[in-house]
């Protein structure tokens, strides 16, 4: 089992940039990690996936604004946001999956204004 907590999250204009942090109680490196986000009124979607072996996958509305990055020895994902819109705005969610079980971080909240 492992426990996730995000952060780096906050208010931010738009075309502006940050960067996401999710750190784990344990050793990640047999954990495929994800971010994913939801906004208000919407379903939780996902945003990128990276798997054991650092392959990264990505929503088209982020792509080539976004990357996803792991850190084994720091048990450490981290998402970096640029180039924002005011449509990422939503409460964003680090997820971690192992053996079809699902680990999720509280979440930390991206608002971009225009």
């Amino acid at each position: 089992q492992v426990q996730l907590v995000d952060s780096g999250g906050g208010l931010v204009q738009a075309g502006g940039s940050l960067r996401l942090s999710c750190a784990a109680s344990g050793f990640i490196g047999t954990y495929r990690m994800a971010w994913y986000r939801q906004a208000p009124g919407d379903q939780r979607e996902l945003v990128a996936t990276i798997t054991t072996g650092s392959t990264t996958n990505y929503a088209d509305s982020v792509l080539g604004r976004f990357v996803i990055s792991r850190d084994n020895r720091k048990n450490t994902v981290y998402l970096q946001m640029n180039n924002l819109k005011p449509e990422d705005t939503a409460v964003y969610y680090c997820n971690a999956v192992r053996n079809n079980v699902n680990y999720w971080g509280k979440g930390t909240l991206v608002t971009v204004s225009s």
